[in-house]
């Protein structure tokens, strides 16, 4: 048997995550190193992956295929295409950032009572929530694929109410109710979603009669498997539901805010950079390869859900005074571009939506963890007890600024590749759809230029005169994330290459092929 490659890039973090939490509570620090090297060991699992994966080969690579529950017909079943590893990568690089940026987010409160904090079960649950992450990537089996992106709920669920750093801004029992609060809100809407699709999933079960989903692609393809209109639309529904809540796309994204501003910074980036792209890879892999006829009968109100999402974003990031709310909202716009892009049903359009994904969460890390840094050092999330900050603290400042100018996808970093192909792929097909779309980048402008005006700009605040610069561990977390925006953003033929083949056999399932181009040529 060759080496389980897939398995063991999510098995040695789960590991990790139980050897972390077992060390001693009086070695925090010994429990900080552990977590750091098995993210940096999973990485070089990741990048073995990447090296190992041919974009020209089989659709599915490296699986790994075990019977499990026999009765049921379920199987521990592994597999990664180009949309999968190019992911994959992504969570593998952003988890040892993540560590480093909340290095000392779990040390003990030195508040009125004293509040202890498990600090070793902060990092092994981060470990825990990326081996769950990896495997919902790596997953073919729809019955495996369901348990891990229900099980991940629950780490996620412990890291939102029980760290937090709004303790800054309110007393501590009014903190813990705010994080409470949020994790109860996220882990209601994600059980609800989940709930639903279980429901499909069993419903898919009696159509189809095992979950493989190379299995279920290949019987529809070849006409062995027939599903009634019906009974397929209403399978999608309950896919769709639960990854349209995890993405989140509009109105169901309602539980993003608060969760991103009552964690921390990286639990933030962790939610919306990492855990959040598990829907819309879900929607590539199973909606539009289960259910091809279904997500076309979808695309309209999809399309009008991804344009609401894009422009409602936008407008509450606009108007917002708390910072890490604001680039919640900023994310939920971006998501409607990711979802736009997928159910455009042109390889420009899913190609972008791909390379959306990685490049929203490089640039959505890059932006929160400093600002995350940023709100350490002052104790306050809200916009207007800032000013002057880069007359204090340039670097800090300089690398605030790159972060907002990724978001609001500015030509030279990445997220504008894929801004550009969504866009693109949408007009060829749905012109009023991309331009209207259009508006979320003028909005994005807007956002995070006054964000930045009104925190860096302008006399010195007192309160933040005495502002540290960033120091050596916060930049050797915001300088790799900075040197890849404007990497892929000049260059970003080799995530491109690695996820073209996979969006073009995604576009073939569900039978469409890229509108030919309606102007006439000049003559």
């Amino acid at each position: 048997m060759s080496f389980p490659l897939l398995t063991a890039t999510a098995v040695l973090p789960a590991l990790g995550a139980v050897a972390t939490a077992a060390v001693p509570a009086a070695r925090r620090t010994a429990a900080k190193w552990l977590a750091l090297l098995v993210s940096l060991a999973t990485l070089a699992l990741a990048v073995t992956v990447l090296v190992r994966f041919d974009p020209g080969g089989d659709r599915y690579q490296l699986t790994e295929s075990h019977a499990w529950i026999a009765a049921f017909g379920v199987r521990y079943e592994l597999g990664v295409d180009g949309i999968a590893v190019a992911l994959l990568a992504l969570t593998a690089l952003l988890i040892p950032f993540v560590i480093l940026a909340g290095w000392h987010d779990a040390d003990p409160l030195e508040t009125g009572n004293k509040r202890w904090r498990p600090t070793q079960g902060f990092f092994a649950l981060i470990l825990a929530v990326e081996a769950m992450v990896i495997i919902s990537f790596e997953a073919t089996d729809v019955f495996l694929f369901y348990i891990f992106f229900e099980a991940m709920l629950i780490p996620m669920y412990f890291l939102i109410g029980g760290f937090g750093d709004s303790a800054h801004e309110h007393g501590d029992e009014a903190a813990a109710t705010q994080r409470s609060y949020a994790a109860v809100k996220f882990l209601l809407y994600n059980l609800v979603g989940g709930l639903i699709m279980l429901a499909a999933v069993i419903g898919l079960y009696v159509v189809a009669g095992n979950f493989s989903l190379a299995e279920i692609a290949q019987a529809r393809a070849n006409g062995t498997l027939h599903m009634a209109t019906n009974t397929e639309r209403w399978l999608f529904l309950g896919f769709f539901f639960a990854f349209a809540v995890k993405a989140p796309l509009w109105p169901l994204h309602t539980w993003l805010p608060n969760a991103m501003g009552e964690a921390t910074a990286p639990v933030a980036v962790l939610i919306t950079a990492v855990v959040d792209k598990v829907g819309t890879f879900a929607m590539l892999r199973f909606c539009l390869q289960l259910f091809p006829n279904a997500s076309k009968w979808a695309t309209p109100v999809i399309l009008v859900l991804a344009v609401i999402s894009i422009i409602y974003g936008a407008l509450l990031a606009v108007g917002q005074r708390d910072i890490k709310r604001l680039v919640a909202y900023a994310s939920i716009s971006h998501f409607g571009f990711i979802v736009l892009g997928i159910f455009a049903m042109t390889s420009q359009g899913q190609s972008g939506a791909t390379l959306y994904m990685v490049n929203h969460g490089i640039s959505t890390a890059a932006l929160m963890l400093v600002a995350g840094f940023l709100i350490s050092r002052r104790g306050s999330r809200l916009i207007a007890d800032y000013g002057g900050v880069q007359k204090v603290a340039p670097v800090l400042a300089g690398t605030f600024l790159i972060g907002g100018l990724a978001t609001l996808s500015l030509p030279g970093l990445a997220p504008f590749v894929s801004e550009f192909l969504v866009l693109v792929g949408t007009f060829s097909r749905y012109p009023a759809i991309g331009i209207i779309a259009t508006f979320g980048i003028v909005l994005a402008a807007l956002y995070t230029l006054v964000l930045y005006q009104r925190t860096m700009t302008g006399p010195v605040k007192p309160e933040v005169a005495s502002m540290p610069d960033l120091r050596a561990r916060e930049l050797v977390v915001v300088a790799p994330l900075i040197v890849l925006l404007v990497f892929l953003g000049v260059y970003p033929k080799p995530v491109t290459d690695i996820v073209n083949p996979s969006v073009k056999q995604t576009l073939s399932d569900v039978h469409k092929k890229d509108p030919k181009p309606s102007v006439e040529a000049a003559k």
